[in-house]
């Protein structure tokens, strides 16, 4: 074997392990668990007036990664009626989640926003700077939650 083979070789090797590397950081390297007891047995819910109140949930299971503000997704249940009074959230749109998360869909949430099957609801303003958490609820008490970056910091140029 000539030795730009042997480069060469070399170079598709490397360059499929860097791939495979960044691969794996992204869908499973950074996320963790959040369990009941950081996840808490509460979320915070916004109402119209804009104060925010705990609410109560069951079954709740949540993954969150340090490496992005916007990697947090939650499931869980709740009381409809406790959170009748809340916020609505008009840009929701559910962000995609690490296929092994399985107990949440962007695909189902979106099309069952837009279909009116759900409704979303400010969780919490600002739970990071520019981020909000928004919650979506079924009428049978089944809910899913994402951060989503906000629209509330004004047009910036270039040079800022």
């Amino acid at each position: 074997m000539s030795s730009g083979k042997i480069m060469a070789s070399m170079l598709v090797l490397t360059a499929l392990l860097a791939g495979l590397a960044v691969w794996y950081l992204q869908v499973y390297g950074f996320y963790e668990d959040v369990d009941e007891i950081t996840g808490a047995a509460e979320i915070v819910v916004t109402d119209a007036a804009g104060a925010a109140h705990p609410v109560a949930v069951d079954g709740f299971r949540a993954i969150d990664a340090s490496s992005s503000p916007i990697r947090w997704r939650a499931c869980f249940t709740l009381d409809p009626a406790e959170v009748a009074d809340a916020a609505p959230y008009p840009a929701a749109t559910p962000l995609n989640g690490p296929g092994w998360f399985q107990c949440y869909s962007a695909r189902g949430l979106t099309a069952d926003l837009e279909a009116g099957n759900a409704r979303a609801i400010l969780g919490q303003s600002e739970v990071r700077p520019d981020v909000d958490r928004v919650i979506v609820v079924y009428p049978d008490g089944r809910a899913f939650a994402w951060h989503q970056f906000n629209d509330k910091t004004p047009e910036r140029g270039v040079m800022d």
